[in-house]
């Protein structure tokens, strides 16, 4: 993770001081160097100023002892004028003559008369300017003494400049305290103020995670901010938008209710008719046999007549039951009960004279992690609509298989339709859910991605153009951690 992505993760209340804070300490470095360059410049002009004088001082009276080479009158001179001048504090006085050699200097010891002026002294020059040399808190200056025009010797000085040295770094010290207080103060002002203005944020995210985890709710007015402007505008249309994602899931809740009582209905429909066509042959039988039940050979014949009948009613009553009674069971899928399926869209399909190709293998697999029912019903659904989409005469092919890995279960429905329209596939394979204003006639595919989606599965659609075949598989994960897959016995 590079630097930039790090600060980009820290918290907006910590990032936003410490950039006020570091913005202030550059703001104050800049300043402190200015405020200490300044100070600089006016101290060596003030030492300037006090270096001139007692120069000035010491050249008038000491021309007249060097222009005699008077060595006692030129150190009692330096010895008097040295107590004159202590506010500039003079650690060592030298006066030589034009010949460079030392006349007098305030230290006869360490500086001999008639010695040669040592290197240290004759390294500061003979300007009449202050060299300042901080890091030794000494400053150095020479003055030529001029007499008609001529120099007849130079005076060499140093002083301690420790108390100029004292009130810079007393400055510097009361720069550093208060840049590092006001440092502290817009950090901490930042941080509130931040603070402040992060939390309108704060409570919106909370709502969309809470949201995002279950059924969304509105901010209450109480939780928006005080005044209003943008932040009040985005709480405005958060609560707009719940609502108006409340009122979508209730108009999907109402279309699917609107949808299964349809499907209910036609469902009723087809079992009257389906029930209806062996019940004239059963009231015949019942007929014969009042007539003719003395008859062994008549009686036989009818009551076989009467047990396939009455088996043929109890097998759609049966597949009708299995498919729509609420599971409160929750039966694992045995796929051998997806044969209801061919039951109950049997009518439908023999009314439009389709033909129904029916494939499972292996028809004895129960899979506990699948419920029974929805399974069904998600199968009948997607039959329904082939049917449908075949028109009259055409075909559909049901198959159910496990992937060659054995992780899946597949369901597969193909038909001769055109193809479903882009509205059927954006329910089936949309990533996210299809808009409720657009599922108008596709309910019962809605309930199937819904079942998918429950399951863990993902829906796949093909197209064969050439043989102008419809394909929707359904591929419904087999998990073993809610118990192993058997067959049943």
């Amino acid at each position: 993770m590079s630097l930039l992505e790090r600060i980009r993760i820290i918290p907006l209340t910590v990032r936003v001081p410490a950039m006020v804070a570091l913005l202030m300490m550059v703001v104050s470095l800049i300043i402190s160097e200015r405020v200490l360059d300044r100070l600089n410049d006016m101290q060596e002009q003030h030492l300037n100023g006090v270096a001139g004088t007692y120069f000035d001082g010491l050249s008038t009276v000491l021309i007249p002892a060097v222009l005699r080479q008077d060595v006692w009158e030129t150190y009692d001179l330096l010895d008097r004028t040295r107590t004159m001048f202590q506010a500039l504090s003079p650690i060592e006085t030298v006066v030589t003559g034009r010949d460079g050699l030392v006349l007098a200097s305030s230290d006869p010891r360490k500086i001999p008369v008639l010695s040669r002026l040592p290197d240290a002294f004759s390294e500061r020059g003979t300007s009449g300017d202050i060299r300042v040399d901080w890091q030794s808190d000494t400053g150095f200056g020479t003055r030529p003494l001029i007499y008609q025009g001529k120099t007849i010797g130079t005076v060499h000085a140093s002083f301690d400049i420790s108390h100029l040295v004292a009130e810079r770094y007393q400055v510097l010290k009361t720069l550093l305290a208060t840049n590092a207080l006001l440092a502290l103060v817009f950090a901490a002002t930042g941080y509130v103020l931040t603070r402040r203005m992060v939390k309108p944020v704060t409570t919106l995210a909370q709502h969309m995670r809470a949201s995002a985890a279950g059924t969304p709710h509105t901010i209450p007015l109480a939780e928006f901010p005080r005044r209003n402007g943008e932040l009040g505008d985005l709480f405005h249309g958060f609560n707009a938008l719940v609502e108006a994602e409340r009122e979508r899931s209730a108009l999907t809740r109402r279309l699917a209710e609107e949808e299964k009582l349809a499907s209910l209905g036609r469902l009723a429909s087809s079992m009257a008719h389906e029930i209806n066509n062996p019940l004239g042959g059963l009231f015949n039988s019942i007929d014969t046999l009042k007539q003719h039940g003395a008859n062994e050979a008549v009686r036989g014949t009818s009551l076989s007549l009467l047990e396939r009948g009455l088996a043929g009613i109890r097998d759609v009553v049966q597949a009708a039951l299995a498919t729509y009674r609420p599971d409160r069971s929750g039966r694992a899928l045995v796929l051998r009960d997806l044969e209801d399926v061919r039951l109950l869209a049997g009518p439908q399909i023999a009314g439009r004279r389709q033909t129904l190709t029916w494939m499972s293998n292996p028809a004895d697999l129960t899979i506990p992690t699948l419920s029974g029912s929805a399974v069904r019903q998600a199968l009948l659904n997607l039959v329904l609509n082939a049917s449908a989409a075949a028109g009259d005469n055409g075909a559909i092919s049901v198959e159910t298989r496990l992937q060659d890995d054995g992780s899946a279960l597949i369901l597969s429905v193909t038909d001769t339709g055109p193809g479903l329209p882009k509205a059927a596939t954006g329910v089936l394979t949309s990533p996210e859910p299809w808009p409720a204003a657009q599922l108008a006639g596709g309910l019962g595919l809605w309930m199937v991605r819904k079942m998918v989606d429950e399951a863990g599965g993902h829906i796949s659609l093909g197209r064969r153009e050439a043989e102008g075949l419809t394909i929707i598989e359904l591929h419904l994960p087999i998990s073993l951690s809610g118990g192993e897959t058997s067959h049943a016995a």
